[in-house]
């Protein structure tokens, strides 16, 4: 994994056509903007294990979605100093 510490308003780019913005950074926040070509999915990473729960439901058992999401609830926040 690639670790990088970033200011408002500065990007990373990625392959030449993803590019990333940090727009505002509050408290424990940070908003961030999003380019990049129709065909790249982007997902927020908690959405991610419901996804593939769904794609898998044919071989296997779909764990109850409020157990996912309080899961992901319980999740320890970012703080400003995880973020760089």
């Amino acid at each position: 994994m690639l670790v990088l510490s970033r200011k408002v308003g500065q990007k990373l780019i990625i392959d030449d056509n993803i590019t990333i913005s940090i727009n505002r950074i509050a408290g424990n926040r940070v908003q961030i903007g999003i380019e990049a070509p129709d065909d790249v999915h982007i997902m927020r990473g908690e959405l991610d294990k419901i996804r593939r729960q769904f794609a898998d439901s044919e071989q296997a058992p779909v764990e109850d979605p409020v157990t996912v999401i309080s899961e992901f609830e319980a999740a320890p926040e970012i703080t400003p100093r995880s973020v760089h």
